[in-house]
């Protein structure tokens, strides 16, 4: 199916973007997401298995000559998938954005007019174009969620605020647990109290 003009586009993007926040999901990996990688029941929590990443390289260092290579994941056995939960909202985007554009015929959910792979610029420029409609203008010139990338960072974020384990988080976002700890280590300071609390329920 193809897409005509920006509107389109960015329509087209929407679960993309949704991908990142809601599953934590690399922009790579995200772009190499299938249908068949997707569980996505009527209701309640889905599942991701995330089995492939499309990252941009100059097409000398890829090992196809394309723009994008076609690899696994990182911290991952070659062929071995990482399962995701995902809330009922991606599942109702994602299920939405099957039924509106359909697949490319190996299953990709993202891809451009002709069939490829999204490009950096593509997303990106989609990304900055939304920020200036969704933000203030004061809070579109300030780094708030300046890159794409930046939801992933606020999915992690997010789970690790709301108390789940560092490992659980690391398993889903595909960190390690020592990477994870050290890269979000100021989104769990000030957590000492809830931790008191909760000993103290456990104690009782």
């Amino acid at each position: 199916m193809t897409y005509a003009g920006r509107v389109s586009r960015g329509r087209h993007l929407r679960a993309f973007f949704a991908c990142l926040y809601f599953a934590g999901l690399r922009p790579a990996e995200a772009l190499g997401l299938r249908k068949q990688d997707c569980h996505l029941p009527e209701s309640k929590w889905g599942r991701l298995v995330v089995a492939k990443s499309k990252p941009q390289a100059n097409k000398r260092w890829t090992d196809s000559g394309e723009a994008h290579d076609d690899r696994g994941l990182k911290h991952r056995a070659e062929n071995e998938g990482r399962p995701v939960p995902i809330p009922p909202e991606l599942v109702t985007i994602l299920r939405e954005h099957i039924e509106e554009f359909g697949v490319h015929e190996d299953g990709r959910l993202f891809r451009t007019s002709r069939g490829g792979v999204i490009s950096i610029g593509t997303y990106c420029e989609a990304w900055q174009k939304a920020r200036v409609l969704a933000l203030t203008p004061e809070q579109a010139v300030s780094p708030l969620a300046a890159r794409p990338y930046d939801l992933r960072h606020a999915a992690v974020s997010l789970w690790l605020n709301a108390g789940v384990a560092a490992p659980e988080v690391a398993e889903r976002a595909g960190h390690g647990v020592d990477v994870l700890l050290k890269v979000y280590a100021k989104c769990i300071d000030g957590g000492a109290e809830i931790a008191n609390r909760r000993i103290d329920d456990a104690l009782a």
